[in-house]
């Protein structure tokens, strides 16, 4: 019994899509969101020109780039890790690709749309359901004013379900094609995609005996490359992991910190309002105090200042001391002195 390589590794995805005109126009038709009397019926196939990847992309990507016979320009690629920078390096490919059509004196209604198609062999929308997203560029309050030009399609294979879909068969033949397969390969595949003439001559394409030793070697380095890209990714995953795991309990022991400093801050400032306001009373019966005392202060000296009147006019009249001294209260030393 045939064994059939998995079709996502660079050697087989260029030998289906990148050297069979009918598989790659088929598989575009099935994916890009293209409508019905748009559908792309012949094309010419282009050399890879791209940007370098990172050492992280390098060897584990594959791309297929051709043009059709009216002008648009398509790209296919199979990405196999997802980093940080995947979408920004579409984007850029894809924009070059749309500039480099014009040539000096030509002009700009000669542009033709560039659809970028790229099949992601790992989850980057964890929080979406959907697994095929498609990027344009619309207006922002009403999404039927479109700017023709990029169209940036990005399909995260993990996520695909195969269900009943018959509107959109070979969508979904072609996706279990992508998916079904393994790295290990597979020896039997489902009867209903050998019988389909696209995905049925795919299949013979990906059989085992059709590939040299040279390329079967090349086949299990890729995977080797992507296992090991895989493992490192995994270690450094874990490692962030963990250094987030000890940031937040770092942040959980400073926000306590920070609590318990706001409640003794809180407190304190309780207790210096306390303070400051004893001490305003303080400073208020002080205040009380001083008034009453300066008040009683000129009591006595008025009192005293009405003493020595009497005084002297009971010692104009020439009043014995004594009885002077007994109606004032003075001392006969405070008489004498008047």
């Amino acid at each position: 019994m045939a064994k059939y390589l998995d079709p996502k590794a660079d050697v087989t995805f260029k030998k289906i899509f990148g050297e069979h005109k009918n598989l790659v126009i088929s598989l575009l038709n099935a994916l890009l969101p293209l409508e019905e009397d748009k559908k792309i019926e012949t094309i010419e196939y282009l050399p890879p020109e791209m940007v370098p990847r990172t050492p992280f992309e390098k060897n584990t990507s594959v791309d297929v780039r051709c043009v059709e016979t009216g002008g648009r320009m398509f790209i296919v690629e199979m990405q196999m890790e997802w980093t940080a920078a995947f979408k920004q390096r579409v984007l850029f490919n894809s924009s070059k690709a749309y500039v480099r059509q014009l040539v000096a004196g030509e002009e700009y209604e000669a542009l033709q749309p560039v659809y970028s198609l790229n099949l992601v062999n790992a989850i980057f929308e964890p929080d979406m359901e959907e697994y095929y997203h498609y990027y344009r560029m619309v207006h922002y309050l009403h999404s039927d004013k479109v700017l023709e030009g990029l169209h940036l399609v990005f399909v995260e294979l993990p996520k695909f379900k195969a269900k009943n879909l018959t509107e959109k068969k070979m969508q979904v033949l072609w996706l279990r094609f992508l998916t079904e397969i393994g790295a290990n390969g597979a020896d039997e595949v489902s009867q209903d995609l050998l019988d389909n003439p696209q995905t049925g001559q795919a299949l013979e394409i990906v059989r085992e005996s059709a590939y040299s030793p040279a390329e079967l070697d090349a086949y299990d380095r890729f995977w080797d490359i992507v296992s090991s890209r895989r493992t490192i990714f995994g270690d450094i995953e874990r490692r962030l992991n963990a250094a987030n795991a000890k940031l937040s309990e770092t942040n959980a022991k400073l926000s306590a910190a920070n609590a318990k400093l706001s409640a003794t801050n809180a407190e304190l400032n309780a207790a210096n309002a306390e303070r400051d306001a004893a001490n305003a009373k303080l400073s208020a019966a002080t205040a009380e105090l001083s008034a009453a005392t300066a008040e009683r202060d000129a009591a006595v000296a008025k009192l005293r200042q009405e003493k020595s009147q009497i005084a002297r006019s009971l010692k104009a009249m020439n009043l014995p001391v004594g009885q002077i001294a007994a109606a004032t209260g003075l001392s006969a030393d405070e008489i004498g002195k008047l």
